[in-house]
């Protein structure tokens, strides 16, 4: 299937239009609104299915040197990533040190549901990938966050230190809530999927679209509020990061000998942006970073970016270099 083809399938899924009637609402200044509750419950689900379901898959395949590389790669990535962009940022945009390396950590981190959107996407068309994949989803959370403090530290000796970045980093929900349930489906294995399989399979799909509408409102309010804030080198680095980004993690799945749905799968990671658990990590570390540029530039521009153009990219880019 082509790009066209794929890009076109995509545009019009549920999942994508659910999340343009969020952006639309939300730019319209529609009073419709996702009760902070009901939101919270739709993340917990998608975290606990995708993580359970990626366990499951783990346990009939068991853990190989391939997980293993797998996981260093991933790694690896998270952590090099944000060099690359803290690079592009200060050389194209006119953003300091802080605000630079704050947006740079986002990039370098992953968007579970950029993640779970893909996984969607390539279920719909017959193409399967490692299991294990949500695992090196897991690993790609933290690396990137400690690179930006890194460069901060460059310019500011000794800056910073709070032992609560650790505690928020490592017992962050959305991690702590991932890497447990992979944890629940690789012990359990199929059996157990069998036993919750109404719960787990069924109700996904309209889980997703319910979360992305959720989303499609949080973007378009957060780009209302702060696009003054996004010049056009800012706009133009939030379109381009995912591709650069991708491109790296194509040539690491390929070295890694991915499946197709594999490297297009890592592609897709390497090209999200996190707006979950850095944004809450950057609270701590980076408190004068100002979150109208990072959280609107990675939820805002390059959210809406991978769901509807970027996703359908990557697995075509996986078809023609792994297919």
């Amino acid at each position: 299937m082509d790009f066209l083809a794929l890009a076109e399938q995509n545009l019009v899924s549920p999942i994508v239009l659910s999340f343009a009637l969020g952006l639309a609402a939300a730019l319209a200044r529609s009073d419709l609104s996702v009760p902070e509750a009901a939101a919270k419950a739709l993340s917990l689900y998608l975290l606990f299915a995708i993580g359970f379901k990626g366990g499951v898959s783990v346990n009939e395949s068991g853990f190989t040197p391939r997980l293993a590389a797998a996981l260093l790669a991933g790694t690896a990535l998270s952590a090099v990533i944000p060099l690359v962009a803290y690079a592009i940022l200060r050389a194209v945009t006119n953003v300091g040190v802080v605000d630079a390396a704050a947006v740079a950590a986002h990039y370098g981190s992953i968007s579970i549901v950029t993640f779970v959107a893909a996984s969607s996407s390539l279920t719909s068309i017959g193409m399967p990938f490692e299991g294990y994949m949500v695992a090196v989803a897991a690993s790609m959370e933290a690396p990137a966050i400690l690179t930006a403090l890194w460069l901060v530290s460059r310019q500011r000796p000794g800056a910073p230190g709070d032992t609560g970045l650790w505690r928020e980093i490592l017992l962050n929900g959305s991690i702590v809530l991932l890497i447990g349930a992979f944890g629940i489906g690789w012990i359990t294995g199929p059996d157990g999927r069998a036993e919750i399989t109404s719960f787990i399979d069924a109700p996904f799909k309209g889980v997703l679209c319910l979360f992305l509408l959720d989303m499609g409102l949080v973007a378009g309010r957060g780009l209302r509020q702060s696009a003054r804030l996004l010049a056009a080198p800012l706009i133009s680095f939030g379109i381009a990061m995912p591709l650069i980004g991708g491109s790296l993690g194509a040539l690491v799945g390929l070295a890694l000998g991915l499946s197709t749905g594999g490297v297009a799968m890592l592609i897709t990671l390497a090209a999200s942006a996190s707006y979950i658990a850095v944004p809450a990590a950057m609270r701590v570390a980076l408190p004068e970073a100002n979150p109208a540029i990072y959280l609107t530039l990675s939820l805002g521009v390059t959210f809406p970016f991978n769901l509807t153009l970027g996703i359908p990219l990557y697995i075509a880019a996986a078809q023609a270099l792994a297919g």
